[in-house]
């Protein structure tokens, strides 16, 4: 399991495998890739901690989302936490005024949604986190994934310029799949992310 965790982390130089400089993501993985915090708080903590270690503002938008997209979602499917999250990922605001498909991790997903619907759209619009403990009670909900139960969506809005950028989207598979601590522990992952990327730039 940690080999797995750290081979990431290795570099080949010649015909030899030799380690890189310790890189604290890294070592986070090797220490978490047993098992997370079964207490959601600690949990959500140290998600947001792997979250900060993992980005890179000298990296193109799409590199960060997309391995925070995958933080997120094996994070869900560890070992000690294993809830059912069946989509983890963002849309991004596009020049067109539509939210565009970004990175994700799970089944193939509806590539743009108008502002104003669907959950992702509405949250966008309004500029707040909408938590559905049931989607199929949420007016205008957009099916992308059949077996979604429920869904959070987490707009993602610059601290600096109020600039919508786009929205972090988790689906589950399971009715009330989503809580007040999941809704304020992505929240501060968000707002993590937002101060560490500096470029926003996707098309």
């Amino acid at each position: 399991m940690l080999l797995a965790a750290m081979l990431p982390c290795i570099r080949e130089i010649g015909p030899l495998l030799f380690p890189t400089t310790p890189n604290p993501y890294c070592v986070m993985v090797a220490q978490s890739a047993s098992s997370y915090p079964t207490d959601k708080a600690e949990f959500y903590k140290q998600l947001n901690e792997e979250v900060a270690a993992i980005v890179d503002p000298s990296l193109p938008l799409v590199s960060n989302l997309a391995n925070v997209s995958s933080v997120l979602y094996w994070a869900f499917h560890s070992p000690s936490i294993s809830r059912p999250v069946n989509w983890v990922g963002f849309y991004l605001l596009s020049k067109a005024g539509t939210l565009v498909l970004g990175p994700f991790q799970g089944r193939v997903a509806c590539t743009i949604i108008k502002l104003g619907k669907g959950v992702c759209g509405t949250s966008a619009q309004e500029r707040r986190t909408v938590l559905v403990t049931d989607v199929h009670a949420f007016p205008g909900h957009i099916a992308c994934d059949s077996a979604s139960e429920s869904e959070i969506v987490v707009p993602l809005v610059r601290p600096t310029t109020q600039q919508l950028i786009g929205v972090l989207d988790l689906d589950s598979t399971i009715l009330n799949g989503y809580d007040e601590l999941d809704q304020s522990g992505l929240e501060a992952i968000v707002q993590t992310l937002l101060t560490t990327v500096t470029d926003w730039t996707f098309e």
